[in-house]
Formats: structure tokens, sequence, C-alpha cells
């Protein structure tokens, strides 16, 4: 009898492996509800087919087939045989799994009851024991049969095993994800001389540094939910990139986005929370690269991305509101309804907010504190109004964003050539239009006004600064295939327009073309060429243009 039920526990095992691979192809597919998608699939194998109580009922069986003695035993003594509701058989037809697994568990578990049954009232019996090797013969023959089944059915639990165990022994946690993000970046400026301040003469600018260069940056993301509404985010970054600013073409407003600096040295890049409170609200808390559109929607969704969105600096983010000091603190979203949002943050700069030292620390340093609130009129039109508050001590005065003139990203300097320290109030409005599928048009307007925060030779002491920029935008989704994006940028940078300081005025207007394209090779590998044009670049007519071109290739996995 030990022989019998090995025989039945390795049947039982195909019927559990059968049971996994036809609940779903996919390895991931674990769970109780799969478990319950295949019961139920076994329990409509079984309902679709009568119960058979005589052979005989089987009118396409015929007496002389050699199955006919087994069929006939499993109907009259287990009552475990099945057939089709117009009374047949059908045993030429192939068996799909369902059905094999449905009628031999079925048949499986009244051998099973029948032998406990035997064992318990006579266990020394001679008829238990011819019993049991008579079934054991039928299940042979039976097993036989099925025998080319059962050996794919085998194989592929095995396989299943094995990938199973791979998944096991590399996935982080069951609440953490691993995203990564690769780019590469083909560029270069091209152009005359260096770029120079307002009211300066160019000819004794240095040549432009337009060598093509090739860098890369790689960004990996562990993304943990601790309650599948939170998200917790733990990112690494390397980069190679030279940045092509003042020290290239003599303005920022040549800077490509995705301009990671450094030697591919692993760091530390982002390291924030965000969690709901209610249904209406959420926080974001978070020590290193909270920034400004982690919080704030910055309704520019074709070019927002710094992976796949606009190629230039400038052309992703309103640079007076949406830029500035930021990466350590505080932000929070409310729904007030399905028209209006709020949004508040108060952000320091990582790199001070972590140092006790005098002008430094969370509220001492460098730090940007204001509101957003987000209107939507009708489902295609998305408004924005935002304020911001911002301060910057001694030498780490930016407040263009790195996207400006000189004069723009430092309106005050010091004695000695560094930035003064300045405090910034800064308005701005944003749009985004969904004209149609095939055309989605944005833009923004910002103003800012700058106040000198220390004293300075030769300036007064409440001194102040106007600076303004604005930009628009036209996206073309899906142009050429589905997936692909066409973009054009127009707009004017960052230009300091009055200041009580009137050599750090910009006399001029700078603007800034852009044309990219971005092709959708898969879900996971994007390419964008593009070039932007820099005419009258720091906001001075002698300049020459700047040409900056780039081919950027993205992989998401």
């Amino acid at each position: 009898m030990s022989k019998l039920f090995w025989q039945l526990s390795k049947t039982a095992t195909a019927v559990i492996a059968a049971s996994i691979l036809v609940a779903n192809g996919n390895v991931a597919a674990q769970t109780t509800s799969g478990e319950k998608n295949v019961l139920e699939l076994i329990d409509q194998e079984q309902d679709s087919m009568g119960q058979i109580n005589n052979v005989f009922q089987l009118r396409d069986l015929s007496p002389d087939h050699w199955s006919f003695d087994a069929l006939r035993n499993l109907v009259e003594k287990y009552q475990c045989l099945s057939g089709f509701e117009d009374g047949t058989f059908r045993g030429e037809l192939m068996l799909n799994r369902y059905q094999f697994a449905a009628a031999l568990n079925k048949c499986l578990a009244s051998i099973e009851r029948l032998i406990q049954t035997s064992a318990q009232s006579n266990p020394r019996s001679e008829e238990r024991v011819r019993l049991g090797n008579r079934e054991l013969r039928q299940i042979k023959r039976l097993t036989e049969e099925f025998e080319a089944e059962l050996a794919v059915l085998g194989a592929r639990v095995d396989d299943l095993e094995g990938k199973v165990d791979f998944l096991e022994e590399h996935q982080f946690s069951t609440t953490t994800k691993l995203q990564g993000k690769v780019i590469f970046t083909l560029a270069g400026a091209f152009g005359d001389e260096q770029a120079v301040p307002s009211g300066t003469r160019a000819t004794t600018a240095p040549p432009i540094n337009d060598n093509i260069t090739f860098s890369d940056r790689v960004r990996l993301n562990f993304q943990t939910s601790f309650t599948g509404k939170d998200l917790l985010l733990t990112r690494l970054q390397v980069g190679n990139f030279v940045r092509l600013d003042t020290g290239v073409t003599g303005t920022d407003m040549t800077r490509l986005e995705d301009d990671t600096v450094g030697d591919n040295n692993v760091q530390l890049d982002d390291l924030w929370y965000r969690f709901p409170v209610g249904d209406q609200t959420r926080i974001h808390i978070g020590t290193s690269s909270l920034d400004f559109d982690d919080i704030f929607n910055v309704l520019n969704p074709y070019f927002a991305s710094n992976e796949t969105g606009a190629l230039s600096r400038f052309g992703r983010l309103h640079p007076l509101v949406h830029r500035g000091s930021e990466g350590t603190g505080i932000g929070v979203n409310h729904k007030i309804s399905d028209q209006f949002k709020i949004s508040a943050l108060y952000l320091a700069d990582t790199s001070l907010a972590s140092n006790p030292s005098q002008s430094q620390g969370l509220f001492n340093g460098a730090y940007s504190t204001g509101v957003q609130l987000d209107y939507a009129p009708t489902e295609d039109l998305d408004l924005a109004f935002i304020y911001l508050h911002s301060y910057q001590p001694d030498g780490s005065v930016n407040v263009s964003g790195g996207t400006g003139s000189q004069f723009a990203s430092a309106p005050f300097i010091n004695p000695d050539q560094t930035s003064a320290a300045t405090s910034t109030d800064r308005f701005g409005i944003g749009a985004n239009w969904k004209a149609s599928d095939r055309i989605n048009i944005g833009g923004w307007f910002g103003l800012a006004l700058a106040n000198l925060e220390t004293q300075v030779q030769d300036a007064p002491s409440d001194s102040s600064a106007t600076i303004i920029s604005w930009s628009i935008n036209v996206a073309f989704p899906d142009l050429g295939g589905e997936g692909n994006v066409g973009g054009l940028i127009f707009g004017m940078p960052p230009k300091v327009t009055d200041s009580d300081l009137n050599s750090r005025v910009d006399n001029d207007s700078s603007f800034h073309i852009e044309a990219l394209y971005r092709y959708q090779v898969n879900e996971n590998i994007h390419v964008t060429p593009g070039l932007y044009v820099i005419l009258n670049p720091e906001h001075n007519e002698d300049n020459g243009t700047i040409f900056v071109g780039a081919l950027r290739t993205t992989f998401k996995f």
C-alpha cells in the first residue's frame, strides 16, 4: 500500500503543477487570488460535464475498447467519471489540463476515501490488499496514457520553481522596486566668441570651447512603499558632464538640462518621503533633492522630464518660481475641489541645511518658501498662480536658477566679486492648454523683485532689482508615430530690466529658440535629437549667436 500512496502523491503533485501553470503564465502570479482562479476554473470544468453513474450511459464508448473495464471501475466503484452533456465521452479528443486536473483530482479523492474507509473497518483484511493492488494497476495504466502530458507538466514545474527561486533571491523586499534611467548625450556648442555681460564689448572675449562631447548620467531609484499609497525615494546617481555654462560659452543660457557634473562617482542624490493624510492631502518630507517640481505642478507635461523633456535647462521649468534653493524641507498638496488645488513648501539648500555654522542650517542659510494655486476651469486647460520668497546668503546667490544672464543670476556683487546676500519675492503664472489630441500649448511669465540683504560698498542698503522671464512652447504628440513628440520652445531667459545698480542692468534682450523631436524606439528607449539657438546671449546684442546641438538617448528599466 505504501506504493499506492506514493503513486497518489506523485499524481497529486502533477495536478497541483497543472493548476499553477494554467492559472497564469507569469512567474509572478503566486498570490492567493491566482490560486482561487485555478479552483474556479476546475469547478467550471466539472460543472460543464455531467456525472456518469453507469458506463453504458456513454454512447460513444465500445465494450471492446481496451479502456472499457478501467472506465467502468471508475464509474461503478468510485463515481468519479464525468461525461459531456450530450452523453458522450469523446475519448479521442485532445485533453486540456483543466479537464485533466478536474477529473483526476475527483478520482483521487474518491480512491483515497475508499482506501481510508477500508483500512478503518478492517485494517488487516486481504480484501484491502487486493483492492489496493487492483487500483494501483488502474492508476498506473491511466498514468501511462498521460505520460507525455505529465512529462511536459513536470518540466514546466521545474522551470517554474527555478524562476521562483531566482526571484526570491534577487528581490529587494516585498515593498521596494528598482527603477533605472540611463542617459547618453552627444552635444556641442558653436559660435564665435564667448558671450560677455550686457554693456561690454565682445571683441576681447575668448573663443567658445566647441569640441563635441559625449557624456552620461545614470540614476538608480529605489522606490519603497509601506502602505501602497506612500513613497520613499532613494536615488543613487553618477554623471560626467562638463556644463555648457559661463566657463565654456560665457553664459548659463546654453546649459543642457541633464548636465550632472562629476567623474562618475556614486552619490546619494534623492532621499525623500511622501504620504497621504486623508483623501485630499499629501505631505512631502526630504533631506536631499526634494525639489519644486516634486511638489508643485509645473504645467509642462511634454518638456518637464529631465530624461525625455526639453534638451535645454531653460525649456524645462519656469526659472524664477520653479527653481531656486531646494533639496531639504517639507511640502504639502491639498485638493480643494476638482478644479482647485493648493500647494505650499519650505525648502532649504541641501548643502547648507545640514551645516550648523553661522548663516547656514535649515532656517539661516539659503531657503525658498511659497505657495501655488492650481486652477483647472476645463479638462483641457490648466492654470497656475505662484508666489515664492527666497533668501540666499553671500556666495550662494543664483536668482535665475542657472538659466539667465550673469546679472540675473547675481544682481548684487561684493567687492571680492562674490555674490552678495539677496532676498527675492517671486511671482509667476503658468498655463497649459490641450488644444487637440495632436497639439499642446503651454507657457509661463515670471517677475522677481530682488533685494540686497548685506552692506556692499557704493551700493544703497535698500538696493533692489527687477528680473523678468517668459516662454511659450508647442508640443506635437504622436508626431510620426505613437509615443513620439515634436516640440518648439521660444522665450526670453531671465533678464534684469531695472536695478539701483546701473552697472548691472541688461540693456538688450536674449531669445531662446529650441526645436526637438523625441523618437520612441520602444517603451524603454527614447532618442531625442534637437537644436537650440541663443540670440543676443547675455542680453547683449554685441554678442554673436550661439548654437547648441544635442543628441540624447534615454534608457529606462
